[in-house]
């Protein structure tokens, strides 16, 4: 499985929705389930981004289609990033080391 940190911004629909049916949150996390992916944690911000999502899914065409399926609601606008473990990026860099000796 690939993880993806998502970034998403509330649109004012998506505010307005959110203030009306705070737990539509809930919701909408068991719709992206269905999709294929599975959110490994979740957070609200203060900042420029209202919501971080850590996402695990088994391909980026999967997560491209979360994204596309979310933002085509017109109540948020995502920055969905691949992301590695750190534990894997050290696996990486001394693979590439060895290989280059």
């Amino acid at each position: 499985m690939a993880y993806f940190v998502m970034l998403t911004t509330l649109t004012s629909e998506g505010r307005k929705t959110l203030m009306e049916k705070p737990g539509r949150i809930w919701k909408v996390n068991k719709e992206v389930e269905q999709m294929g992916a599975k959110i490994i944690a979740q957070y609200a911000l203060l900042g420029p981004y209202d919501f971080v999502n850590i996402l695990e899914a088994p391909s980026n065409t999967v997560i491209a289609r979360v994204a596309s399926q979310l933002g085509s609601r017109g109540t948020l606008e995502s920055l969905t990033m691949a992301a590695i473990t750190v534990e894997d990026l050290v696996k990486e860099l001394g693979m590439a080391k060895a290989i280059k000796k």
